[in-house]
């Protein structure tokens, strides 16, 4: 970027000694006005972080003297005090996407959630009221964040807060350790190596913030690190003084050793610790995972800082990680801090008004919040979040009647607005039990019932379902009175803000077409038609899995300037988002190997026909499985007369130079990971979609591969994908599993054996998966109850058919004021096809990728008509379109990527889909 790493700019100049402060020292402290364009140290234009943020600028104005700024505040009695049962943090987000870690973090130790904003929300003058008008709160944690506190676009009010607000306590992680520094003169510049999702172990000199946790070298204190910029410790000023550092080679391997409280809230890892020597022979030169473990160098990083006089902190590393130990006592200690700080200098009758301030704020920024409709969830905070925070449960000490008479009333608009046009369904449904097997499988029941005429079929198929990595399929067709059809394609002018709209196209069972301008665009008009539906719960008692009917369908990548994102730079050729309104379905049970019929009706509709209908053809299957799967394996495997093979978007050579952009990203602290991506098409005739797809899952089971076909569309999707993007279960539970670490199959047990191992060890893989776990806890904890998001399993490795992968699960329990159209919001685009921070790493990926994602990158799944969901990430997918066959394939880019070998795992990621396709050519 187009700023000085090795000083300060001339507009900030820092006093060298503590009784200078705020003398002569210049900060911006205007309303911001201009966008300071930041490039990067090429000269490339730097992609903008948030065109729809307010614009950013320095203006020069002295700042008050010391003595002159006390003036301003209210005095402060110096009364003792008793200690506050709950500590009310003002958490400033810098567009992260770990932030909600922190928050789940101090919802549960400070006893009432923080209030969340990004740091271009408040103004100066809006951020003082709060601390010194209303006194809301007791601290300030200030996130980490992409980019540099050089640049103002990326810092915010930052620097202004920690230079003014000498009196509040402040925790600053990560770049808000180094904003710390830079305010005070000290430099900012590259680390010698860019760290991201590795661990280091860490040497403290006992201060208050680490306070009984242990230190050194095998002390069992080893902490996540997300950074390519590190504060020189050779300039830091008297003021700062360093209060903690790690050897600058000392990475580590995750080897299963974390913080229970963070790695499960309700299970337990399985396996608690991994002992990495006895495998290091079998691994095998490609893992780097000891190579530098023990090494030390007489130089040390800086890893923590405080100030002399202030109750400022920061910590370069990660307290929020999944795998850092100990990173819970680190916010248990800034609330000790804390509470000592005001039993010297908070009166008893401020810290009462306090509280009440704090409540009746949170409520008014909910209702502001909740006005702006432009706003997603995806990147704000939305007014149910906001209330949440106010009323979470025991913990949350803030209760009053204001606040309680409010968010009744709120509640009771909202559920007066989702009553209007309200459709009750009725469901009836039949089990065949132990059926599956006798008619010839999940196969067999497909082509059976559906497959005669393809056209409006789905197939939600878990064709692996060893080791219950799935349980359930389902499956049907264009179906009774409330089948219909959703086509959204977004507008040409959805480019530059965060709901440019788009148009629906809605057709019903008799045939008939809507066409409408969805102005707040698809997800919000999805949220209020699922919220539509009312039903009894008794109707499913019995049914063991959670899809009675409802929406099938697709989420296309695009999407995401729905959830937070600007813009989309490429516009999908394929549908943004296409949805069947299921009324009849059949699902099966592989476990115990059932067969289910379920049709739903409105009100006292007749339900009985198609049940009967379906029973019928069920139970024939019966006297003619054998030859019925005879006739389904003679689809033709070469029906297209054109010869030509893939080819690709990006040749080999312009991938490769698209991972070293990547990297320079990385080195220079925009991203910390970088899903790259490209597409792979072929010119197709005549090709039997539905024979594909039955080949490709023959030759390539998946636990979430799926058939979709909109024939209007002339639109097929043959789905092989091995990761589930989010659950939502009947019990309120969320859940991902993100794959991130591939590596092809052995030809022999004992390469494939190894090169599993190989996997497993991997430091970079291990990086790789652990920001993104990383990153989901973040997405699940901006819907989840606070203390309730956890990891049940870390960094496992699953074997396939052509690949072995690394997975891990994360869960939280669902806020009960939350849709299940908003929990996708907050997450979508999965992570693992975007990287971290997630709106940072989409605009720089926008800006390397030449053409859409489209469908892949997206999700296929189902949302059920009582609220329940399951999808897929779209990977190893082959998308048939108006006579052309596209796969997309990519990889996640990290400090430790080699681009060589990024280019062919995206090629091995495409070898499953490609040689299906091919074997019909």
């Amino acid at each position: 970027m187009n700023f000085s790493l090795s000083s300060l700019s001339s507009e900030l100049t820092c006093p060298t000694n503590a009784s200078m402060h705020y003398t002569n020292v210049n900060l911006l402290l205007s309303r911001p006005s201009v966008r300071v364009s930041c490039s990067n140290k090429n000269g490339d234009m730097q992609v903008s972080n948030r065109d729809r943020r307010r614009n950013v600028t320095i203006s020069c104005q002295l700042i008050h003297s010391h003595l002159q700024d006390s003036s301003d505040r209210k005095e402060r009695v110096q009364v003792p005090l008793h200690k506050s049962d709950s500590i009310r943090t003002l958490l400033i987000d810098n567009y992260d996407s770990y932030t909600y870690n922190i928050y789940q973090e101090l919802s549960v130790i400070n006893g009432v959630p923080p209030v969340v904003i990004h740091n271009d929300d408040w103004t100066w003058e809006e951020l003082c009221h709060y601390l010194y008008e209303d006194n809301a709160f007791d601290n300030v944690v200030i996130s980490p964040g992409p980019g540099s506190p050089a640049c103002p676009g990326d810092i915010g009010i930052c620097l202004q807060l920690l230079l003014k607000c000498w009196d509040i306590p402040i925790l600053g992680v990560c770049l808000g350790h180094q904003a710390l520094g830079y305010v005070h003169g000290a430099q900012v510049v590259h680390a010698s190596e860019p760290i991201h999702g590795r661990l280091s172990e860490i040497e403290h000199n006992g201060c208050q913030l680490f306070n009984d946790i242990p230190s050194g070298r095998n002390s069992g204190f080893k902490v996540v690190r997300y950074h390519s910029l590190v504060i020189d410790s050779e300039t830091l000023p008297e003021e700062l003084i360093p209060i903690a550092w790690t050897s600058p080679t000392s990475t580590l391997p995750f080897i299963g050793s974390v913080d229970s409280d963070k790695f499960s809230a309700h299970e337990t890892q399985t396996e608690d610790s991994i002992f990495v020597d006895s495998f290091l022979s079998r691994v095998g030169n490609g893992s780097s995972i000891l190579s530098d473990c023990r090494k030390t160098k007489g130089s040390r990083i800086l890893m923590g800082i405080k100030h002399s006089s202030r109750p400022h902190y920061g910590v370069q590393f990660h307290p929020e990680s999944v795998a850092t130990c100990h990173g819970s006592q680190i916010f248990k200690n800034f609330r000790e801090i804390t509470n000592d700080h005001w039993l010297k200098f908070r009166s008893s009758y401020s810290k009462q008004n306090h509280a009440h301030s704090y409540a009746c704020m949170q409520v008014s920024s909910a209702s502001k919040l909740f006005r702006e409709v432009g706003r997603s969830i995806g990147s704000e905070n939305n007014a149910m979040d906001q209330l949440n925070r106010v009323v979470s449960g025991d913990r949350c000490s803030v209760h009053n009647n204001a606040e309680t008479n409010c968010l009744e009333t709120f509640i009771k608009v909202n559920a007066n607005h989702a009553s209007t046009g309200y459709k009750f369904l009725k469901l009836k449904w039949r089990k065949f039990g132990g059926l599956a097997g006798k008619v010839g499988g999940a196969k067999s029941v497909f082509c059976e019932l559906f497959g005669h005429d393809t056209e409006n079929t789905f197939w939600l198929d878990s064709s692996s379902t060893e080791k219950e990595r799935a349980r359930f399929s389902f499956m049907g067709g264009r179906g009774g009175p409330l089948w219909k059809q959703l086509i959204f394609r977004l507008s040409d002018q959805s480019d530059g803000c965060s709901k440019g709209g788009g148009y629906l196209s809605m057709e019903d069972c008799q045939g008939s077409m809507k066409n409408i301008f969805l102005e707040d665009g698809f997800l919000d008009f999805f949220n209020k038609e699922l919220q539509s539906f009312h039903y009894d719960e008794k109707d499913y008692e019995g049914l063991p899995f959670d899809f009675h009917g409802g929406y099938v369908g697709y989420i296309g990548y695009n999407l995401k300037v729905e959830c937070g994102v600007t813009s989309n730079r490429h516009k999908s050729k394929t549908p943004d988002a296409c949805f069947f309104f299921a009324d009849n379905l059949v699902a099966i049970d592989h476990k115990n190997d059932d067969v289910y019929l379920l049709a739903i009706r409105e009100g006292s509709s007749s339900i009985t026909q198609w049940l009967d209908d379906a029973e019928k053809k069920l139970l024939s299957l019966n006297s003619t499985v054998t030859i019925e799967s005879d006739r389904q394996q003679s689809y033709p495997l070469s029906s297209s007369s054109c010869k030509v093979g893939f080819v690709a978007e990006k040749s080999r050579e312009q991938y490769i130079e698209d991972v070293k952009k990547c990297l320079n990203y990385i080195k220079d602290g925009e991203s910390y990971e970088l899903c790259l991506t490209t597409q792979i098409r072929k010119p197709i005739e005549e090709l039997h979609s539905l024979g594909l797809y039955l080949h490709l899952r023959e030759s390539n089971p998946a636990p979430y591969a799926a058939w979709l076909n909109f024939s209007k569309e002339d639109l097929s999707i043959c789905c092989s994908s091995p990761e589930r993007f989010l659950q939502l279960d009947r019990n309120g539970i969320l859940e991902a599993k993100p794959i991130k670490g591939t590596v092809a199959r052995g030809a022999t047990k004992e390469e494939d054996e190894q090169l599993k191992l190989k996997l497993q060890f991997s430091e970079k893989d291990q990086a790789e998966n652990l920001m993104i776990v990383d990153l989901l806890r973040n997405d699940l904890g901006r819907v989840c109850d606070p203390g309730s998001v956890h990891v049940p399993h870390l960094m496992d490795v699953e074997s396939y058919a052509t690949v072995h992968t690394m997975v891990s699960t994360i869960r939280g329990k669902k806020r009960s004021d939350v849709s299940a159209v908003e929990c996708v919001k907050a997450a979508f685009p999965g992570g693992s096809m975007t990287g971290a921070p997630k709106l940072r790493s989409m605009e720089l990926l926008d800006s390397l990728e030449c053409c859409s994602r489209g469908i892949y990158s997206g999700c296929i799944g189902y949302f059920s008509y009582n609220q329940t969901f399951d999808l897929n990430i779209v990977i190893r997918t082959v998308v048939i379109h108006e006579g052309e066959a596209s796969i997309g394939a990519g990889g996640a880019i990290v400090a430790l990527s080699n681009p060589e070998e990024e280019y062919e795992e995206m090629i091995l990621k495409t070898k499953a889909p490609t040689k299906a396709v091919m074997h019909f050519d």
